[in-house]
């Protein structure tokens, strides 16, 4: 894998590389084979004029990033991987997050492609052709979404950062699937404006990187504050493990390499108690009505269904349509039911500084088991319910986590997970610092 952002920057620094010698190798990167169907628009000459005009004292210093296709780019339609808005408006302006990541000196690079609407953990695109998983040249394979393109933009090293969204593991899950770190910060932590929305109420702006220090970089950028990373050693902080839910219908693959994940932490000192979290299982009956993804997106889509539901990808209509049959006041049972349920994990969880898991509970399966089309629906919706289901318990508790790397060399991607609750940020990444440290001297 090419070197991450702190590394190329420091080479900048030094005078071992320039700007524009790096852009050339994300252009081509971009340009290969393992990039096809990841964009759904390319910025070269764009991105090449940025990098030539950056200073290797700025923090991205010309190198590239890549953005989901949700994003506002000013001059340009924001299609959020559709068919139905390639000729919308123009956006007037560059959505906050793209413009913080290029005030720092970032060189976007490209649109990336996406689960269309952001609605599905799969990845797989109808319209624009689905990203084929970085990690195994072989067998083509689910990138994971939705933020699917930008993450294989930056395991494939055409990007440094992919700047995505996550509203029930968007992110996370293509990291975990492509060998990546996935940071979901606070959701309030970064501007979701100029964001087309899937849940207003879940939506969270973050990225893709390389490594745990390359999140820190460019969440400070996103949410404009400085992150306080402590030094302590992992046996510092007392961790858990919770045993409900997050292991149900885990492959064996997974469940090895979490395993062996533990053994070396708590090697490395770290405390790391087993607990129970009964809450979990009250998320079923909380979202039995639909959740908020499916109302607050059919709240969006509904005119634009009517109009144009037919060119639709039929599994993300689907789940859009379930919406239509939320009522009022099951919708504010469900926000009330929410803000309670996460003072009820908020108080299991208060004696730790970080809980542990796999991220999703499957390695990436193959792309054709999934492929557009009524025979493969039955697959493809076990699969997205696995795939969301251990991140988006982070969503509902309005909370932060990070997915890196846990497998070792000759096997498929696997995630570990480092969650807690709102704003937990800085603590989290400070553990994630020390846990990534290990597995890489140790795997």
């Amino acid at each position: 894998m090419r070197p991450d952002l702190h590394a190329t920057r420091l080479a900048l620094l030094a005078g071992a590389s320039d700007a524009r010698t790096e852009m050339e190798h994300s252009i081509a990167q971009a340009q290969s084979p393992a990039c096809r169907h990841v964009f759904t628009r390319t910025l070269f000459d764009e991105a090449r004029h940025a990098a030539a005009s950056a200073r290797p004292q700025q923090r991205l210093a010309g190198l590239a990033f890549s953005a989901k296709d949700l994003f506002d780019l000013a001059g340009q339609p924001t299609p959020a991987g559709s068919v139905v808005l390639a000729h919308a408006p123009a956006a007037k302006a560059d959505a906050p997050a793209v413009a913080r990541l290029r005030a720092a000196g970032g060189a976007l690079i490209g649109r990336t492609n996406m689960t269309e609407f952001a609605f599905s953990g799969v990845g797989v695109n109808p319209h624009h052709g689905t990203p084929a998983n970085a990690s195994d040249a072989a067998t083509p394979r689910i990138p994971g979404g939705s933020s699917s393109g930008a993450a294989v933009s930056v395991a494939s090293g055409a990007a440094f950062i992919g700047l995505g969204s996550d509203t029930g593991g968007s992110i996370r899950i293509p990291a975990a699937l492509n060998g990546i770190v996935g940071f979901k910060n606070t959701a309030r932590l970064v501007p979701a404006d100029g964001a087309l929305p899937l849940s207003t109420t879940l939506d969270t702006v973050c990225a893709m990187t390389r490594s745990v220090r390359d999140a820190i970089t460019a969440h400070e950028i996103l949410a404009a504050r400085r992150v306080t990373a402590g030094t302590a050693p992992l046996s510092a902080y007392r961790l858990a493990m919770v045993t409900d839910l997050f292991f149900d219908e885990i492959e064996p693959a997974v469940a090895s390499a979490f395993e062996r994940t533990i053994r070396t932490l708590r090697a490395a000192g770290a405390r790391i108690d087993e607990i129970a979290l009964p809450e979990l299982a009250d998320l079923r009956s909380i979202n039995a009505t639909g959740g908020f993804s499916a109302a607050e997106g059919y709240a969006w889509h509904r005119l634009l269904l009517e109009r144009s539901g037919a060119g639709y990808d039929p599994r993300v209509a689907q789940r859009i349509l379930k919406g239509a049959t939320m009522k009022a006041h099951e919708y504010i049972d469900l926000v009330h039911a929410r803000r309670d349920w996460i003072a009820r994990m908020e108080r299991a969880l208060a004696p730790f500084d970080a809980v542990l898991s796999p991220t999703v509970p499957i390695a990436a399966p193959a792309t054709a088991s999934v492929a557009p089309g009524a025979e493969h629906d039955e697959i493809f919706f076990r699969i997205n319910a696995l795939l969301l289901r251990n991140p988006s318990v982070v969503n509902m508790l309005d909370g932060c986590a990070i997915s890196l790397p846990c497998h070792v060399e000759g096997e498929l991607p696997v995630g570990l997970m480092l969650w807690h609750g709102a704003l937990h940020d800085d603590a989290l990444l400070a553990i994630a610092l020390q846990a990534e440290r290990e597995l890489q001297q140790r795997h």
